[in-house]
């Protein structure tokens, strides 16, 4: 989908925005973390963090029927497949989604070809420093995928770096003791202070499963000043312990993607963005969720944005963040403690709450339904005088 010339990805900003981002950044130091720092709302794509996190579940067609797979390496390479998948949708330009808010969550299902269907929650379960923790389950396709991104964020001169910290697993539920480790790529903003405005993804990105000694080491190569294309990758599946590499990856992330056997010296296809399809998520309309869900939540935000009324947006936008730190100094004052409402901080790991899950896919998918679906339960608050009830949407 992307051109040479990386079409999609640059932005040329006009005389105003480049003015406001000019005069925002001649008061950042180099190295200096940006997660504090209020950015202009030209910059913000119409959609909060934790929808974007189901960017990745928009090709289920490639990992749903894996957990039947019985050879190891070929449920490997479709992990692998499966990740890589999800980079190519992003706005076009330079655009950073929304910083969600203490508590908000995000809810989606699918429903697939067979009937079967997935269930996903993202909420921010971390505000300092910025955590957003993501459940994702098919039951009836033995599927299960979570974990947490860590945000931080760092002004570098002419550019600007994302660290993507954190660590996404991958489980097939007939499979015990199969956990695919994911660690991600970091995202750069270009030519911030001068040249054209691109994003690129960069540095190293891991997938590895202990349990068959499989290891996928991935470069994501972000352009020279003179040489090298855009959003070019490179990888290598290898057996951990030996080294002995068995597949190569190249291509572009945001185009086709192709894997060679070095035993045989086959190349095929293992990922192209025009032949694949995105499966639709399906969300609760706005004026049906919670107020703390992030359509909802933001959606005077976005619509402001997609009016281009950048002044009505920025003012919404405050509005937001105000309310969250006039709550957060409002339970420093009463010594209560935010818990999230889906999650639990174990050994610094977000785990989803429904731990116990039926054998029988059906009554599990039921389960899991219930919980994420059901109203706000008043999610529990904890101080010094014992637990606290408190409905964050009053």
């Amino acid at each position: 989908m992307a051109d040479e010339d990386n079409g999609n990805d640059t932005e040329v900003l006009d005389e105003e925005p480049r003015s406001i981002l000019l005069g925002l950044i001649s008061q950042l130091r180099k190295g200096m973390d940006l997660h504090r720092v209020t950015l202009p709302t030209f910059v913000l794509e119409p959609r909060s963090m934790l929808e974007r996190i189901t960017d990745f579940m928009s090709h289920p067609d490639l990992i749903l029927s894996v957990a039947k797979e019985e050879d190891p390496l070929t449920r490997f390479v479709s992990v692998v497949r499966y990740y890589l998948s999800g980079w190519h949708i992003k706005p076009k330009g330079v655009k950073k989604p929304y910083n969600p808010v203490l508590g908000e969550h995000f809810r989606a299902r699918w429903v697939f070809p067979d009937n079967t269907e997935a269930l996903f929650v993202s909420e921010q379960v971390s505000h300092h420093p910025p955590i957003s923790a993501y459940y994702y389950a098919s039951p009836e396709n033995n599927l299960i995928i979570c974990g947490d991104i860590r945000p931080k964020s760092k002004f570098l001169g002419n550019s600007a770096a994302t660290l993507m910290q954190g660590e996404s697993k991958i489980y097939f539920t007939n499979r015990p003791g199969e956990v695919y480790q994911i660690v991600m790529p970091n995202v750069y903003a270009r030519g911030i202070l001068f040249g054209r405005m691109v994003m690129e993804l960069g540095d190293n990105s891991i997938v590895r499963c202990e349990k068959f000694d499989f290891i996928c080491e991935l470069e994501f190569r972000t352009k020279g000043f003179f040489t090298g294309a855009y959003n070019s990758i490179y990888g290598k599946i290898k057996q951990e312990s030996t080294g002995e590499i068995i597949y190569e990856i190249t291509g572009k992330w945001s185009d086709t993607m192709y894997i060679k056997d070095l035993r045989t010296g086959n190349k095929e296809v293992l990922f192209s963005v025009q032949d694949s399809k995105i499966y639709p998520k399906i969300v609760t309309p706005d004026d049906k969720q919670e107020e703390n869900e992030s359509r909802r939540l933001w959606s005077k935000v976005t619509s402001a944005l997609i009016g281009r009324n950048l002044d009505l947006a920025s003012n919404e936008k405050s509005k937001i963040e105000d309310c969250q730190r006039d709550e957060a100094k409002l339970r420093e004052a009463d010594g209560i403690d935010w818990r999230p409402r889906y999650f639990l901080h174990e050994n610094d790991e977000y785990k989803f709450k429904y731990t116990h899950l039926s054998k029988d896919p059906a009554i599990a998918k039921q389960s899991i339904e219930s919980f994420i679906f059901s109203p706000n339960a008043t999610p529990a608050y904890h101080s010094s005088n014992g637990p606290h009830h408190h409905n964050q949407d009053g």
